[in-house]
């Protein structure tokens, strides 16, 4: 087995402005409504940009969401007047000699005060990717659960991979909230394994608070062999294991230095502000409204 870690340094997010963050926007998408032509509309009558309903009911089990694509070039005037009178769900389906098959989510439950967990199915260059996400109690979030999927139709078991993630909101917060010269949490707040026929590997994110209030997350990866294999295995780390280290490390410094950026250019908005913030980065991302 080989073992690789990274410690970086990132800038900390206050936990009321997360929760109340968290909050605001599930309360928004709560509120909302199918619109026209299956747009979702906030309570304001403003659409959600890039949202469309195309199956279903609005925050109902089953409901899929997604851009509607265009229209199939030589489709002509049939395919623009089923999609008339069919709307998004005729797009979905597709019409004429193949189906149209736009990337899309399914959203599996819709309980601000429980849980929310929803769905994707992408095929993309001959792979078929399954992703799937749980968030639970959303309005004051305690974790997160992700799972992912793969598999290449028709190539066999060396082209199938899965992998599992979790993060313990709750438990993260109580690792930050140490003294900074108290012992790391004994278990990592946030992991994650992956496995192939041919490896497994685990993913694990430790934070502790430093003494310039800024978290100190340590970034850590094991990877080995499966089976019979392992032998092999321990050959191709062996000579793999310098370029991995060196992915782990930039992979960690890169999405520390774009954490940093975001937080600095976050405004600390509360209240109402907050609230009309986040439904004007819904509806108007780029904010050409104001121009």
């Amino acid at each position: 087995m080989a073992r690789f870690a990274h410690t970086v340094a990132v800038a900390a997010l206050d936990r009321g402005w997360f929760e109340e963050a968290a909050g605001a926007l599930v309360d928004l998408l709560d509120a909302s409504r199918e619109g026209p032509g299956g747009t979702v509309v906030l309570a304001d009558g403003r659409a959600v940009e890039g949202l469309r309903l195309l199956k279903g009911r609005h925050l109902r089990p089953g409901a899929r969401y997604g851009e509607v694509p265009a229209a199939r070039e030589g489709a002509g005037k049939a395919g623009t007047a089923a999609e008339a009178a069919d709307g998004p769900a005729a797009l979905v389906s597709g019409a004429g000699d193949s189906p149209v098959t736009p990337s899309s989510v399914v959203l599996r439950a819709w309980r601000p005060s429980h849980s929310v967990e929803a769905e994707s199915l992408v095929v993309e260059d001959g792979m078929s990717l399954k992703a799937g996400l749980r968030l639970s109690e959303p309005r004051r979030p305690r974790a997160v659960e992700l799972s992912l999927a793969g598999h290449q139709p028709g190539g066999g078991s060396l082209y199938r991979f899965s992998g599992r993630g979790k993060a313990d909101l709750a438990a993260w917060w109580a690792a930050v909230d140490r003294l900074p010269t108290a012992p790391p949490a004994a278990r990592p707040p946030a992991s994650g394994r992956a496995v192939h026929r041919l490896a497994k590997a685990r993913l694990t994110l430790t934070p502790r608070p430093a003494e310039d209030g800024s978290w100190r997350i340590t970034v850590a990866l094991s990877v080995r062999g499966r089976w019979l294999l392992r032998p092999v295995g321990a050959v191709v780390l062996f000579f793999a294991r310098g370029p991995l280290e060196r992915g782990l490390r930039e992979a960690a410094e890169s999405a520390a230095a774009e954490w940093n950026r975001a937080l600095t250019e976050l405004t600390p908005l509360h209240g109402e502000a907050l609230r009309a913030e986040i439904a004007d980065a819904l509806t108007d991302p780029d904010g050409s409204a104001a121009l």
